[in-house]
């Protein structure tokens, strides 16, 4: 695994520390793991899923829920930080 930068030369953890190791533990089928070790992992999934979808079908509300999408799942990776971060 790549080290995270960030926390190699601060020793702060970043936003996305655990999402190598959490989709190791998807591969694996190990998914509640892959939950608790990043939360915002499914999120990001199905964020990535819609838009290679929406890239050939093009459909009426796509930028609304996209927009939607993204917002919950940065809401997710900041939250998820958050409580990371104050235990």
């Amino acid at each position: 695994m790549l080290p995270c930068l960030n926390k190699t030369l601060f020793g702060v953890e970043c936003l996305g520390c655990g999402i190598q190791r959490s989709v190791a533990l998807i591969f694996k089928g190990e998914f509640v793991e892959a939950f608790h070790m990043y939360p915002a992992i499914y999120n990001i999934f199905i964020l990535l899923i819609f838009l290679i979808f929406n890239l050939f079908i093009k459909f009426k509300h796509d930028y609304k829920i996209k927009m939607t999408l993204i917002a919950i799942t940065v809401i997710v990776v900041v939250v998820s930080y958050l409580i990371k971060i104050i235990n």
